[in-house]
């Protein structure tokens, strides 16, 4: 009997152990995974793969970064003077306009002479800038000057300040507002949730009956289990509308709306993680408190949230990690704007809600695809720290630092 007893144990440990080796191994290939899809973006060129950007052979101007390049096809730099150029007006030249200058039949069979064609154009433009295929381009490049695209710079896209993936002939990856927006929406967050939760929790802990309790936090845990999208419909509906009204905004959909409802979801949290830290404090230390004369209101902020301010700090920070991952909630009441908020009264987007959006229209390989994993990364780091901050404090709860 013993024998088998323990044939059995083994068999579990070795269960348990593939189970584990597995369940790392898996982690680690995501992590692969998305490091390397993300990272890929840097090797891209800052022009759309495929095409070339043009300018007549005489022109001073050697390059041109993303920013620039946007910037001249929406209008907004119209003098060459603008990009160290000479003082002459822009003159811009994409190849569907070639169709308006020459008929079928002059650019021969199967478009043969495009390419000579669009020299030509060029050679006789000394202001022109040009966004052609590569592949049109003629032979002799006598009378153009390819600018070089470059790669997209890893400055760019923390530093940037314009998410425009689909922006021709230079798409935009400039992460900065989409961070600050999840920044903003769950900092905030945490300033509403915070003293509601941790006042709730010390109701939980010292003051109500153990009725009282047996049914509020069964209740509140309750709150974690409902799905997002459902908080996020409740907002849409509920919060939007009155904040709208209310401070007679243009658009409810803004940072606070997504605050407040980010606030609500992390409450289960931080009640919870606060209010075990509360209840694990020694009873005798309450009743040393109570003896030398203190009120339950002096035992309560002189001695049990001191003693437990690590659980309490690790609650905070979990709630932290809680705001910051959520995505469908704050797509639906944000306003997904990719803008640098200033206000909580602006719309903004954050990085799960940019992901969940944009990942399903992307192609697979791209650079907006390779964008959105790089995206990734920068939440996955994000949410890293906060748990290892986590376990930290947790950690020296425990030792009782």
């Amino acid at each position: 009997m013993k024998r088998l007893r323990r044939i059995f144990e083994r068999i579990v440990e070795a269960m348990l152990t593939l189970s584990g080796s597995i369940t790392t191994l898996a982690i680690l290939l995501i992590i692969i995974f998305l490091f390397k899809e993300g990272l890929g973006l840097f090797n891209n060129p800052a022009v759309e793969k495929g095409y070339a950007l043009c300018v007549h052979p005489t022109n001073p101007v050697e390059k041109l970064n993303p920013q620039q390049i946007k910037h001249i096809f929406d209008s907004e730099i119209t003098n060459w003077k603008e990009v160290d150029g000479r003082d002459e007006e822009i003159m811009i030249f994409r190849l569907d306009e070639i169709f308006s200058i020459y008929a079928d039949e002059e650019l021969g069979d199967d478009y043969a002479l495009l390419p000579q064609k669009l020299g030509e154009i060029i050679a006789q433009n000394p202001n022109i800038i040009a966004f052609l295929p590569e592949k049109y381009l003629p032979d002799d490049r006598s009378s153009m000057k390819v600018l070089p695209s470059g790669t997209i710079h890893i400055a760019d896209f923390f530093g940037g300040q314009e998410w425009q993936p689909t922006a021709t002939p230079a798409p935009q990856y400039g992460a900065l507002p989409l961070v600050l927006g999840t920044l903003w929406v769950s900092l905030f967050a945490i300033l509403i949730a915070l003293p509601l939760g941790l006042g709730v929790a010390v109701y939980l802990s010292e003051l109500a009956g153990d009725r009282t309790r047996k049914i509020l936090k069964p209740t509140i845990e309750l709150l974690a289990g409902i799905p997002s999208v459902v908080y996020g419909f409740f907002g849409l509906v509920v919060v939007v509308p009155f904040i709208q009204k209310t401070l007679q905004l243009p658009v409810g959909e803004t940072a606070f709306a997504g605050s407040l409802i980010l606030a609500v979801m992390a409450l289960p949290t931080i009640i919870t993680v606060a209010e075990d830290a509360m209840r694990n404090t020694p009873r005798t230390m309450r009743e040393a408190s109570l003896a030398l004369g203190a009120t339950p209101w002096q035992t309560i902020y002189k001695v049990i949230l001191p003693y437990s301010s690590s659980g309490i700090v690790a609650a905070v920070v979990l709630g932290i990690g809680r705001a910051i991952g959520e995505t469908m909630a704050v797509l639906m009441v944000t306003g997904n704007a990719a803008v640098i908020p200033h206000s909580l009264f602006e719309s903004v987007r954050t990085i799960p809600a940019t992901i969940a959006a944009e990942l399903g229209e992307t192609p697979t390989g791209g650079t907006h695809y390779q964008a959105l994993f790089l995206l990734g990364i920068i939440l996955f780091i994000m949410t890293m720290l906060i748990s290892l901050s986590a376990e930290f404090i947790s950690k020296r709860q425990q030792k009782g630092i």
